[in-house]
């Protein structure tokens, strides 16, 4: 047995034929921020044999105050190259398998067949939808982590038939109802307490230790350290899915946008640029970018009269959140297809400061 691990060994419950488990376990994180970064770290130094690492995005700056296997050298890197190169360093017996790219309909199945259970670090309300119906197709389960503000939620999904994520919430809200982190603001620490709680159930499930949060969603408390537990329902019949389905695209990232550190170098450059900015009348009179034109979302036919302009147009809001959903709603209801700024503001503003 190698002796990293004695110490877990010695645990009355666990000893070596926990280890052993925990060495043949498959475990596919996908999302390498706050969430996925804690669980993969403490599941790769723990011994888990095999670790796929799913994620299409970039490091950004606004990333490192709770992203803390990240340092300010690998802002504009791939996601997963930097979190699979330092996992590797911190236990070179760990299988990595390195997939930078989003979890779509398209490769979801293909990539998610290889594993035992997919622990589930997105910020989005699409991707949870498409890994949970992943997840009910291939029959493995889903360990669940969200964040909103001071607090976090944590469950275990389609495990050994207990009820699934459609179960709790059958239908997606709708796009942009419920704030992002990029909106809402996240405290730093919050997402490593999670993904940690989230490491320790996959833990659980590989190892065949103690017992599984399923059945139940636990709520943390940052603020006072209080956690609760909610009784969730049975597993529903309508729940079941066989295919995957098309409807996820509106909750998911999308490609046709421009990143916020691209914006700035075009504007420092002197390139003529056209921003639309798509937030309330409100939020626009207390802070705009320089040149911004403010069409609230609702306004989608005054979003397209104002394309017609030869400069390369822009949508643009405080984090990109709604920016996107603009896009989306306008190439449906118009066919235009506009570029959002990713990171939107929020991102933007740091640049300048």
């Amino acid at each position: 047995m190698n002796p990293r691990y004695t110490k877990q060994v010695k645990l009355k419950g666990f000893g070596e034929e926990g280890q052993r488990k925990l060495n043949e376990s498959r475990i596919l994180i996908v999302g390498l921020g706050g969430l996925g970064i804690p669980a993969a770290t403490y599941l790769n130094s723990m011994g888990v044999g095999t670790l796929g690492l799913v994620d299409g995005d970039l490091v950004e700056a606004s990333n490192l105050h709770r992203q803390v296997l990240f340092d300010p050298g690998d802002v504009d890197t791939s996601k997963v190259a930097c979190v699979a190169k330092k996992l590797r360093l911190q236990n070179p017996n760990t299988r990595i398998i390195e997939y930078p790219e989003h979890l779509t309909v398209r490769n979801g199945l293909k990539i998610a067949a290889n594993y035992d259970l997919i622990l589930d670090a997105t910020d989005t309300f699409g991707s949870r939808y498409l890994i949970n119906d992943i997840s009910v197709i291939l029959g493995i389960p889903f360990i669940y982590g969200a964040l909103h503000g001071f607090e976090g939620q944590l469950s275990v999904f389609n495990y050994q038939n207990g009820p699934t994520y459609r179960c709790l919430f059958p239908e997606p809200p709708h796009p942009g109802s419920i704030p992002s982190c990029d909106e809402f603001g996240i405290l730093g620490v919050l997402p490593g307490i999670i993904g940690t709680m989230q490491a320790l159930e996959a833990v659980k499930i590989a190892s065949s230790l103690g017992e599984v949060t399923s059945g139940n969603l636990l709520l943390y408390n940052g603020l006072n350290s209080r956690m609760e537990s909610v009784s969730l329902p049975d597993r529903r019949r309508a729940s079941e899915v066989e295919t995957l389905q098309e409807a996820y695209g509106i909750y998911c990232p999308v490609s046709d946008c421009i990143r916020a550190s691209e914006l700035h170098d075009l504007v420092n450059r002197g390139t003529a640029v056209s921003l639309i900015d798509v937030r309330s009348q409100e939020e626009f009179s207390e802070s705009s970018l320089p040149g911004a034109v403010n069409i609230p979302i609702e306004q989608l036919e005054d979003i397209f009269s104002n394309t017609s302009t030869t400069e390369p147009t822009y949508l643009i809001c405080r984090s990109g959140v709604r920016s996107q959903l603009a896009q989306r709603l306008l190439k449906e209801k118009t066919g235009a297809a506009i570029p959002f700024v990713k990171g939107g503001m929020n991102e933007y503003e740091t640049l300048c400061s």
